[in-house]
Order: structure tokens, then C-alpha cells, then sequence
């Protein structure tokens, strides 16, 4: 299977499984990246089946035009949009209700190998971080100008960061200087706040949280998941990799309780009601899969079916 030059995919096999309940039915990648996911499950389709694939990044676009889409092309879609638009997206192809949905969330280790993307500190590369680059603020436009309660806010919710306010001292202190415009910069700025012995983790999570925020990924992603409620056919599937407690939280809540919170409401009877009934317990990768791909080592797969009406 010859699909984008640089993604191998996660939990491939019980994602493709988990989402397939007939093979001419529709279905949803929210989340195309190197095109592993979809080519799969584009495998498995029959006569009358097809995918619609999801991605906003330029890159995505061109793994789409991959040999393996071109053989499917009666039967695959490529949609270069955010996720968080699907319903309206789904509207505009006449699609009124979806079979399954899958998203592999946060970003693939394609995104930290390019220099130029400045989403890892292992290069010294312009602060962007952008998913699309076609606009939007950047990281550097956000360190540059926020204020330090919301960068103490962004480090604290998104990167689970302790020393939160410290860190967003420090960089307001230090802009006032000069322009932070590089990844090499923020990193030199944080680094004598971290722990050394957790200084590459520390760093981690504080990237982590710019890049959740300039590309409004929390956002997105609830909008998302409660559209996928409204499409989803009695006994779709929703298919949902995770990679940190912030996302899993928000799908655990949601398959559980049908709501963003986690508040579960039961009938007369006691019966919990629910859009959605989670099937097993969650996934995680095996000791060689992690090994084979670092990226898959805080991977979380859920999956959950869309109750009958």
C-alpha cells in the first residue's frame, strides 16, 4: 500500500476494524495526514462505498494525489478544510448521515521533521506552527503580543505546566528586549526555568500548548465530535486516536455522556441516556508498535457506536 511519503499510522488495524460496519457505506477521515488511515479503509470498501478525507494542510493535499487515491477515486473525496467544518462540508456533497468517522488527532512526526514548520525545538526555525499556512496568526505572533495571563492560561490548560506563570513571565520580559521570531529564541528564553532533568519534556509541553492554541485545536475539536453525533447512522462507529489527557478527556466525556462535560443523564428507568455506547476498553498500542513508532507511544484509541433510535 504506497500512500504519503512520510506517515506511518497508528493502531492501524483495530482503527480500520473499529470503524467499518459495512463496506458501502459512508464514511469520514477527519484527520487524512499521510493518508494511511484512509488508504485502508478505501481497501475494504465495496461498489457504492466511499471516504471523504479531511485535511487543511497543503502537504495532506499532495499525499491525496498519491497512486492508491487515484484507483479509488470514484469512491474517495479529498476535502482541504478543517475538520471543525464537517456538517457544513457534509451538507454540500448531500450527505445527510455517515456510517463511521475517524480522527487520529494532533500532529504527525512529518509536522515535527520539517524544519521550516517550527513546530519541534530541535530546529531553529521561524515560531509558525501552523496547520494552514495560508493564514492565521503564528506562534510568534502569539508570544509577541499576549498578554501574561492568557500565555500563563495557554501553559497551564494546554501544557499542564506548573510553573506556568513563570514561563509566561519570562517571555514578556525577555520580547520587551527583542522580537522572539525563532524557535531556537523561546527555546533559549525557557530552558533556565526548566528542571534539567525534564527540560526536553518541559520544553515539549510548552510547544505542545502554543501550537493547540494557534491552530485552536480544543475548539475545533468539540465542534467536530458534536457534529459527528448529528451524522453519524444508527450503529455508526466514531473512532477517536488521542495522544494527551486534554483530547481524551474531551472524547471520554463525550462518548460517555453524549456532552462535552461528562454529565450523564439516565431515563426513568435508570438507563443511562446517550447518543453514543463505547464498545471495550480503550486501546493502546503494543510494546513493538511503540517501538517501531515513537509517535504511537501515547496513543489512545476509543470507540464508540451510535446508539439506535
Amino acid at each position: 500500500m504506497k500512500v504519503g511519503p512520510y506517515h506511518i499510522p497508528v493502531l492501524l488495524e483495530p482503527a480500520v476494524a473499529g470503524i467499518l460496519t459495512r463496506s458501502d457505506g459512508v464514511y469520514v477521515d477527519v484527520t487524512f495526514g499521510g493518508g494511511g488511515h484512509s488508504a485502508a479503509i478505501l481497501e475494504r470498501l465495496s461498489e457504492g462505498g466511499h471516504l471523504y478525507s479531511f485535511d487543511q494542510d497543503a502537504d495532506a493535499l499532495e499525499n491525496a494525489q498519491a497512486e492508491t487515491f487515484k484507483e479509488h477515486k470514484e469512491q474517495f473525496t479529498f476535502v482541504r478544510s478543517n475538520f471543525r467544518y464537517l456538517r457544513n462540508w457534509m451538507r454540500y456533497y448531500g450527505v445527510g448521515q455517515i456510517d463511521g468517522l475517524m480522527a487520529d488527532l494532533g500532529v504527525s512526526s512529518h509536522h515535527f521533521d520539517t524544519e521550516g514548520r517550527g513546530f519541534s525545538f530541535r530546529f531553529n526555525a521561524p515560531l509558525d506552527m501552523r496547520m494552514n499556512q495560508q493564514g492565521g496568526q503564528t506562534a510568534a505572533d502569539l508570544v509577541n503580543t499576549a498578554d501574561a495571563t492568557t500565555l500563563t492560561r495557554i501553559f497551564r490548560f494546554y501544557g499542564e505546566l506548573r510553573q506556568a506563570n513563570r514561563l509566561a513571565d519570562a517571555i514578556v520580559r525577555e520580547r520587551a528586549k527583542a522580537e522572539i521570531k525563532t524557535t531556537g529564541q523561546l527555546a533559549d528564553i525557557l530552558s533556565p526555568l526548566c528542571v534539567r532533568e525534564h527540560e526536553r519534556k518541559e520544553l515539549t509541553k510548552v510547544f505542545q500548548a502554543l501550537r493547540i492554541e494557534v491552530n485552536h485545536e480544543m475548539d475545533a475539536l468539540q465542534e467536530m465530535l458534536m457534529a459527528a453525533i448529528g451524522l453519524l447512522a444508527p450503529g455508526g462507529r466514531l473512532v477517536v486516536l488521542s495522544y494527551h489527557s486534554i483530547e481524551d478527556r474531551i472524547v471520554k466525556n463525550l462518548m460517555r455522556a453524549g456532552n462535552l462535560e461528562g454529565n450523564v443523564e439516565h431515563d426513568f428507568y435508570g438507563r443511562t441516556n446517550a447518543p453514543l455506547i463505547p464498545i471495550g476498553k480503550p486501546i493502546t498500542p503494543s510494546a513493538e508498535e511503540q517501538e517501531a513508532n515513537p509517535r504511537s507511544r501515547s496513543a489512545k484509541l476509543r470507540i464508540a457506536m451510535k446508539a439506535e433510535e
